[in-house]
């Protein structure tokens, strides 16, 4: 079961639909959200290069930290309603006998918090990237890279499904990263009441078939079935194939090529990452 979640927020409006996703989870695993807020140290909004006389550093200065208060304040406030919302407890002492949240806010970049709080996380849920506004990218690249973990990326949506997490479509081809996935989300797929991997093309050479994998799943008690089909583009694919079969959540791998390749170049994970209109969970 999962027991930690990791949620970091940033003021771009992602942060309701966000926590309202891993509250579902929390419930059905009996978990701790940890919410964590990234406050921008005062000195990082000094202007660089341009000398300033001592007054006008400390009123840059003050106001910057006032400005932090305030944001932080705002935060917690509605935290406070989104649990009372969402059933949460807040406490910093969970038991694990039902679902719990607290808020947490430390100095540094989003991908610093991310990397240290997710390390220690079962899950890390971000928003899904927005590239026309530059928001978020720096949020999934941490934690796909920075912390070990599986990371459920969450499309901006009005309402969220209280059954999101009871199918799951898990793509395979046998890659190290469909592998490393499927270890990571062992808890989160056993939980599901009905599990489809997908299947497309022939996979990697020398990889697991699916079969396998349905092997393995069945060891550790999961049943399984699996959909086969081809396309040339497997990222969209996979994305149209979820939503055909009635999945909630699609699960897998991420970036067998690097991250700025894809980026640049393009490839299936960054086509899922770009069109995802679907909740998705990935580990690299």
């Amino acid at each position: 079961m999962l027991a930690k979640i990791l949620v970091p927020v940033r003021g771009d409006g992602m942060g309701k639909t966000v926590i309202a996703h891993a509250a579902v989870l929390a419930h059905r695993h009996k978990a701790h959200i940890i919410v964590a807020h990234c406050r921008l140290n005062p000195q990082d909004m000094m202007p660089h290069g341009i000398p300033l006389p001592a007054f006008a550093r400390q009123t840059i200065l003050s106001q910057a930290a006032q400005l932090a208060d305030q944001e932080e304040t705002a935060l917690r406030a509605s935290l406070h309603v989104f649990a009372a919302d969402l059933d949460l407890v807040e406490t910093d002492k969970p038991d694990g006998t039902h679902a719990t949240v607290e808020f947490i806010e430390e100095f540094g970049t989003m991908a610093d918090v991310i990397k240290h709080n997710g390390r220690l996380a079962d899950l890390v849920v971000v928003a899904k990237p927005n590239r026309d506004r530059n928001l978020g990218t720096n949020s999934l690249k941490s934690g796909l890279f920075q912390t070990g973990r599986p990371i459920l990326m969450c499309p901006p949506r009005a309402e969220v499904a209280g059954d999101f997490a009871a199918h799951l479509a898990v793509a395979w081809n046998g890659s190290l990263e469909a592998a490393r996935t499927v270890a990571l989300t062992l808890d989160l797929v056993a939980a599901a009441e009905k599990v489809t991997i997908l299947a497309v093309g022939r996979g990697q050479p020398h990889g697991a078939s699916p079969e396998e994998l349905l092997d393995y799943y069945r060891l550790r008690g999961i049943s399984a079935e699996i959909c086969r089909f081809e396309a040339r583009t497997p990222g969209l694919a996979l994305l149209k194939k979820t939503k055909e079969i009635g999945a909630g959540v699609l699960v897998m791998g991420a970036y067998g090529q690097s991250h700025e390749r894809e980026t640049l170049f393009g490839g299936n994970t960054q086509t899922v990452v770009d069109k995802a209109d679907v909740l998705v969970v990935m580990a690299h």
